[in-house]
């Protein structure tokens, strides 16, 4: 009888030497290409005091490849990471024995730390002694030769610990990782990868993907994504949830109705258990800014983007990576790309856009409003930006951005012009089409937007945009997470104020406490209203974002301009509005 996953996880307990100068923080599985490298395998977390974490480094190399020896995997290899206050440190392994592999990761940093530290290990002969029945237990060498043949034929290779699927979508088989067929029974000349797109950045990440199944749509293609909200298929919701890692992208892959995939990848999926896929067409990095920092030793935005552009190494060899020409750390990235980059700019001077076009390489800008496309020999104009409607008539130029990543991707994926216009120009700020996401609704003569933002980035740039459309008297309406710090919250609401509005409305926001007390966020945003030279008889306090937005519809009149900026209960908040329209 196998093990069962849980037997498997909890099978051995390697001990570790109780010393707060080396710790170990965590120890997870690797799953596809990620932060470190492509490969399968597994990761340990470490904390570090004291020592010289590149001579930590040296020390697990040769402890690892000592363990790794020792279990018979001479062809496994080891590598380390350093960041500020710690070490990521990996190894690879057969795709069908990462369980295992975590405890061989463990028993090498059993000796690293022994080492370090001057402490007497346990014996290496008792441990290999434990694991190999373990390994014996996980071992499937029926899925290692289903995965060897895969990727001889190119053909896309997703497992779970429940099932491995073969190509994607109208091209894909699925069967359960114990129970996979003879090779030669399968119908290899059925499956085919189809073209999937992935999309990640800090902000834009859902909106681009919406926009990019709208292209699908509008060219008769049956489309799916994932996303922070949900995993969709045409107008079927498949589940809800937060599906920007790798779960999400394999339930849409292995829908068989699916002809084209676009899948929106989070830092967190990426960090955790890396992609789930080696042969996408496309993949798009939209910008890199300050948010969730501190995770995983990702603690800067320069890790950030190294973290984000794992996605290049999804790609087909014929892949194309789109990428932000006006994003710095996108550029420094993107410049030591290995696959084909298509850039994207604002500015038709921008040094990339001038580069590629010099070069004859694909690149696409905005130029006396309309967005331009060059293939590498014409440069042909596409549409006027202010025609998509979520650049509201061009003022939304984060939007301007998200178009032109999404038009960059439907070319890179050979979608044609006509599509690409239709689905652009027919995709709106509405709650159907990008929950959420500058949502504009008319409440008695008013406009409101209701607005998903909750990084310093994205809410400045809603705010910004936003604070140029002509009105009478603007509302805005913030709440902020309790696991932001003091810093964070103050910066929060300091960029929310670029809306500069007449009057602020502070909610509470009580299933985000996150640690901190009932009131304590909402009086922290009013302490940086005041600062930012609010008068206290413009700020009012409500228990929720639905009783904060009743407060404002009650203001409104006609001519007049709101933000909502809803972290939460955002369905309530709709209703609200639309009873006021």
């Amino acid at each position: 009888m196998v093990m069962t996953v849980d037997e498997l996880e909890t099978a051995l307990s390697i001990p570790v030497p109780e010393d707060d100068r080396l710790l170990l923080d965590d120890s997870r599985r690797l799953t596809g290409p990620g932060l470190l490298w492509k490969h399968y395998g597994a990761n340990l977390d470490v904390f570090v005091e004291e020592f010289d974490k590149s001579e930590i480094a040296k020390v697990w190399s040769q402890e690892a490849r000592k363990v790794l020896d020792a279990i018979g995997w001479q062809a496994e290899k080891s590598i380390s990471r350093i960041f500020e206050n710690g070490l990521n440190l990996a190894i690879t392994a057969p795709i069908d024995q990462l369980y295992s592999a975590i405890f061989v990761a463990q028993i090498a940093w059993h000796y690293t730390a022994h080492r370090l530290l001057e402490t007497e290990a346990d014996s290496l002969e008792g441990f290999v002694g434990e694991l190999l029945p373990v390994m014996r237990e996980e071992a499937n060498p029926e899925l290692l030769a289903l995965q060897k043949l895969a990727d001889e034929k190119a053909i896309d290779f997703l497992s779970d610990d429940d099932d491995v699927s073969l190509g994607h979508g109208t091209g894909s088989i699925t069967c359960p990782v114990r129970e996979i067929p003879p090779l030669d029974e399968i119908d290899w000349s059925a499956l085919h990868n189809l073209p999937v797109a992935l999309i990640t950045g800090t902000n834009g990440k859902s909106t681009s993907v919406r926009l990019s199944a709208a292209i699908g749509e509008a060219a008769g293609i049956v489309s799916g994504t994932t996303s922070t909200d949900y995993v969709k298929i045409g107008d079927d919701i498949l589940d809800r949830g937060d599906y920007s890692g790798p779960g999400g992208a394999r339930m849409l892959l292995r829908d068989k109705r699916l002809e084209l995939a676009f899948l929106e990848v989070a830092r967190g999926g990426i960090l955790r258990r890396g992609l789930p896929l080696r042969q996408a067409q496309a993949a798009l990095v939209t910008n890199i800014a300050n948010d969730h920092l501190g995770q995983y030793g990702v603690n800067t935005v320069e890790a950030l983007a190294d973290a984000k552009f794992a996605v290049a190494r999804t790609l087909a060899t014929d892949g194309t990576l789109v990428l932000n020409a006006d994003d710095p750390l996108v550029v420094n990235n993107g410049l030591q790309a290995e696959r084909k980059v298509c850039w994207f700019s604002l500015d038709p001077e921008n040094p990339q856009i001038r580069a590629s076009k010099a070069a004859g390489q694909v690149c696409c800008w905005l130029e006396g409003g309309m967005i331009t496309f060059f293939d590498g020999n014409t440069a042909e104009a596409i549409l006027a930006a202010a025609d998509a409607p979520v650049t509201m008539g061009g003022a939304a130029k984060f939007n301007i951005r998200n178009v032109m990543g999404a038009l960059c991707l439907a070319k890179a994926l050979g979608l044609k012009d006509e599509a690409i216009i239709a689905g652009l120009t027919a995709f709106e700020s509405k709650p159907e089409d990008n929950p959420g996401r500058c949502n504009e609704f008319m409440a008695k003569g008013a406009r409101v937007f209701v607005d998903f933002a909750h990084n310093p980035h994205s809410v400045e740039a809603v705010s910004d945009a936003l604070a140029h459309l002509p009105s009478k008297r603007k509302f805005l309406l913030l709440g902020h997470a309790g696991d932001r710090s003091d810093q964070e919250i103050h910066d929060l609401t300091l960029a929310a104020l670029a809306f500069k509005p007449d009057e602020i409305v502070i909610v509470e926001l009580e299933e985000y406490l996150r640690g901190r007390e009932l009131g304590e966020v909402s009086d922290l945003i009013e302490k940086a209203c005041l600062e930012a030279g609010f008068d206290a008889s413009a700020i009012t306090k409500a228990d929720s974002p639905p009783k904060g937005t009743e407060v404002i519809i009650e203001k409104l009149q006609e001519g007049d301009l709101a933000l909502l900026l809803v972290l939460d209960e955002r369905d309530k908040v709709f209703e609200l509005l639309e009873a006021a329209a």
